[in-house]
């Protein structure tokens, strides 16, 4: 009988939980590593008061990539969650007071856009049918599979599906074709800020965000989102894997060409046959691997990706119920210089697009005295080599002011306010600059040529996470960690 592989998993975001279920339920023993008190990483519950918010992810699509991963190792999904759809999920409002709503009834969708422009309305059934050919295209040939070198891209059916999701049409130029009307366009182009990335320089391909929502359809996990997370630990822990919570890995040891030991912040080392590493890998391999053991992914290569949006997030528990939808949009007056601004002159804007998630009311339970306004507006990654450049509270105070002018007036009702700013998400979570998604798809290499799932120095290393294939978003980061698992026991079976 053949030793059952050692393999450390750095890092308990959802990428990490992905692959720590994925190589328990193959056989392997597996040390999941966790500097934060609580798995899930940025998909965490932050409690205010008698208000429950969920950091990380509020959107959730895709909801059988959570329950294959559970099913495909032996568990039943529905002892560790459960998704709720959200027919009519997210009400857009612009500028001049007008607003539609998203909703998987495609009948109602296309009814209130012909309400702001009959002509928007006309390309809204050949929209979903377009989107619904792009997603099926990324799913065949690019969401399950890794990629570890350049020869994986060297294949025609590859080369036909990447020219087949519109890599060379940026998305806004893509809704032109369907939506004449700005402010229909302007919902549509928001799909860009899912990946971190401006809708005037993003690809068309990350439409299929569309198919998403709009086809499948947006979901809510019940009793909150993170309890995801919270689910896959639960399982990763009965499938036998060893969590350790509140430990931080300092370093990965080599030998030969491969990854040997990672020592911890407890003084703790232990030897592995193999590493699934779902830390933000722009900051991880730099700081766990010395220069000599990385030739190929250099810190001058590093330092040449684009970060993806940041934000800047307010997290507002209120004593009374305001007149929002459980997904709600207040979209500023322009648009493109919003982005000109972040990815341009890295600064904030003065009249930003402003999400509200108030996730009471879906579920009433977990905000009882008050809604709980979960308040993102997209925010610059930080400046390299620079500390952060705004005022959290004066920010936070526009944000309210731009919002009691729509008629939500947070001050006469706020109990309790906890304000998270992109110089938080670098120091509490090591990501990039502070960046949401890892790195931006504003250019085409950084959308198709993200960095490889297994490392080319180090050949029992693979990466999993936002800043590697397939790219940012939950459900994208769980097929990250299920990817890279599969692929790392592959590479074991070689030795």
């Amino acid at each position: 009988m053949k030793p059952r592989r050692k393999i450390a998993v750095i890092g308990a975001g959802l990428g990490g939980l992905a692959a720590s279920i994925r190589l328990a339920s193959a056989g392997a023993d597996v040390t999941l590593f966790e500097k934060n008190s609580h798995a899930g990483g940025k998909l965490h519950n932050v409690k205010l008061g008698s208000h429950n918010f969920d950091f990380g992810p509020n959107t959730i699509t895709m909801p059988e990539v959570f329950r294959n991963l559970l099913a495909d190792a032996g568990e039943n999904p529905e002892e560790y969650f459960h998704f709720d759809r959200l027919e009519t999920h997210t009400k857009n409002v612009f500028s001049d007071g007008s607003f539609f709503h998203f909703s998987a009834d495609a009948d109602r969708t296309e009814e209130e856009i012909a309400a702001l422009d009959p002509d928007s309305a006309l390309g809204y059934r050949t929209y979903l049918e377009e989107v619904r050919n792009l997603y099926l295209k990324a799913e065949k040939h690019f969401l399950y599979r890794t990629f570890r070198s350049w020869r994986d891209y060297l294949s025609l059916p590859l080369a036909k599906a990447l020219f087949g999701v519109k890599p060379l049409t940026g998305l806004d130029r893509f809704h032109r074709k369907f939506f004449p009307d700005p402010r229909v366009r302007q919902a549509f182009n928001r799909y860009a800020t899912y990946i971190g990335s401006s809708p005037y320089m993003s690809p068309a391909t990350f439409a299929l965000i569309g198919h998403l929502e709009l086809n499948d359809g947006v979901y809510f996990t019940r009793g909150g989102n993170a309890n995801i997370a919270g689910g896959f630990l639960r399982a990763a822990e009965k499938l036998g894997v060893t969590v350790k919570l509140n430990t931080e890995i300092t370093g990965i040891q080599t030998s030969r060409g491969k990854a040997s030991a990672v020592t911890t912040d407890q003084e703790e080392s232990l030897d592995v046959d193999g590493i699934v590493m779902n830390g933000d890998l722009l900051t991880q391999v730099p700081a766990l691997i010395r220069r000599e053991d990385r030739t190929r992914l250099t810190d001058e290569k590093i330092n040449r990706f684009n970060p993806s949006v940041s934000a800047f997030v307010i997290l507002a528990a209120v004593s009374t119920r305001f007149d929002l939808h459980h997904h709600h949009v207040f979209f500023s007056s322009c648009y493109k210089e919003e982005f000109a601004g972040i990815f341009d002159r890295q600064s904030y804007a003065d009249d930003p697009t402003i999400y509200v998630c108030t996730s009471s009311k879906t579920d009433s339970s977990l905000s009882p005295d008050g809604d709980n306004l979960f308040i993102l507006v997209n925010a610059p990654p930080l400046p390299s080599g620079k500390t952060e450049n705004v005022d959290r509270d004066a920010y936070a105070s526009r944000v309210f002011e731009r919002l009691h002018q729509r008629g939500i007036d947070i001050n006469s009702a706020l109990v309790h306010k906890k304000t998270v700013t992109p110089g938080d998400l670098a120091r509490n979570f090591y990501a990039y600059r502070g960046a949401l998604y890892g790195i931006a798809s504003n250019r085409r290499s950084d959308t198709f040529l993200r960095p490889f799932n297994q490392s080319a120095d180090l050949k029992n290393l693979f990466f999993a996470g936002g800043s590697t294939h397939p790219g940012g978003g939950s459900p994208m980061v769980v097929l990250s960690g299920r990817n890279a698992a599969d692929a790392l026991l592959s590479e074991l079976e070689k030795d």
